[in-house]
């Protein structure tokens, strides 16, 4: 089984961790992707050392701008700057956010643990697919980034992403609980979307129903973990409704489509 999650757009910032080596990452094929848009986003937000004070501030005003980062977050324009050099965190103590409390990875038993490090894939605007124990710095890259020397963000990743998900999907049930955004860099091929189930979450009150990203995301999370504890090894997307059913859930399924079967998560409250 295999579960893609989202990254957040919070992240932890590492203090003592060692540097950044792509070669110790999952999925190694994506390492030459991965530095050029290392590269990329590096070049986007260094400021040279001989800059003037109003020279660093229209360099680092132009990368915020292509990052679509506010100014009271231009210091994650630096962050980026020294991706190479910066101090790592394990990809399940950088992602944070809705999601990744709700799914609070740091508490898991152990055999759930286990389950998440072989179960879990974390798109990654940056690193396009990494795994919970992929040691990573600190950034800052929008999935709907057009970035100076790559491009679209996306249409990098669906160039570099096809060979190696189709590799990591090739058998078994997967799930999927991305974003729009993130969904984007990779679409499951037809014999994997066969096997694929796409996750909605909506909050219904009064008997109307609407997506909430605030439920949207914290239920993935929580559903995210009680399979990870459950253990549970649902084959097909309908055996998933049938499973989370039984964990406690309200699951409606919807029509296939080319990303896979359509299932309907509904919520009432937090």
């Amino acid at each position: 089984m295999l579960i893609l999650l989202p990254p957040s757009e919070g992240k932890a910032v590492g203090h003592r961790g060692k540097a950044l080596d792509l070669s110790t990452l999952s999925f190694p094929d994506l390492a030459g992707a991965r530095s050029q848009m290392i590269a990329a986003l590096v070049d986007l937000c260094s400021v040279p050392l001989s800059a003037s004070p109003a020279q660093r501030e229209k360099i680092v005003a132009a990368a915020a701008k292509t990052l679509g980062i506010g100014h009271t977050q231009w210091d994650q324009v630096d962050l980026n700057a020294e991706l190479l050099t910066a101090p790592t965190l394990r990809a399940d103590r950088l992602y944070t956010g809705v999601l990744y409390d709700a799914l609070n990875l740091a508490d898991l038993p152990t055999d759930a643990r286990r389950r998440a490090t072989r179960w879990l894939g974390i798109t990654s605007s940056l690193f396009g697919m990494v795994r919970i124990n992929d040691a990573l710095p600190s950034y800052r890259l929008p999935g709907g980034t057009t970035l100076p020397g790559v491009g679209s963000v996306a249409a990098h990743w669906r160039s570099a992403l096809t060979d190696t998900m189709e590799a990591a999907a090739h058998q078994g049930l997967l799930i999927d609980l991305r974003s729009s955004t993130y969904a984007a860099f990779w679409r499951p091929s037809p014999e994997v979307a066969a096997r694929t189930a796409t996750v909605r979450v909506l909050h219904e009150v009064n008997g109307q129903r609407k997506v909430v990203s605030h439920f949207n995301k914290a239920t993935k999370g929580r559903i995210v973990r009680a399979l990870l504890v459950d253990g549970g090894t649902p084959q097909t997307p309908t055996d998933l409704a049938d499973h989370l059913a039984t964990l406690g859930w309200t699951v409606e399924v919807g029509a296939p489509s080319k990303n896979g079967l359509a299932l309907d998560v509904i919520v009432s409250e937090l």
